[in-house]
């Protein structure tokens, strides 16, 4: 059925929750997961000369987030017995990034956490992963 299964991860304890469902259907499928998470750019703006953080600073601070994101994906992946690729992309807008990713990737199916955001909040703050199931052409596959 599906045989690359894209996984974005943003740290969270729902996201971690998603990884190990997407491990134990990748498991029983014979699929390898893309594993994926998205951090933000540096943001230039004419303000950015008084950010209390350097761009070296923010750099390293994004990369090792990723690093320790992506290799919670990768230990599950190991202990599941699953083909594992992980990529980071930066991005202000996650969703175009995930979409995208399982694009270039050639995934046929995207597993994602949602948040459970509801009323006010979900409709202030938004929800990428409803962002996803708006824009996405591939199934996209929410986990709670």
């Amino acid at each position: 059925m599906f045989k690359k299964i894209l996984l974005p991860t943003d740290g969270s304890e729902l996201s971690d929750k998603a990884i190990a469902g997407a491990m134990q259907m990748a498991a029983k499928l014979g699929a390898g997961i893309v594993g994926l998470t998205v951090v933000e750019p540096y943001s230039y703006s004419s303000l950015s000369e008084y950010r209390p953080e350097s761009f070296d600073d923010y750099e390293a601070r994004m990369n090792e987030a990723a690093a320790e994101r992506l290799a919670k994906v990768k230990s599950a992946a190991a202990a599941a017995g699953v083909a594992i690729e992980t990529t980071t992309v930066k991005s202000f807008s996650p969703y175009e990034a995930i979409i995208e990713t399982a694009s270039k990737n050639g995934c046929d199916v995207i597993f994602m956490a949602s948040h459970g955001r509801r009323g006010l909040n979900a409709l202030l703050l938004g929800s990428e992963t409803q962002k996803v199931l708006t824009h996405s052409t591939v199934p996209v596959m929410v986990y709670r």
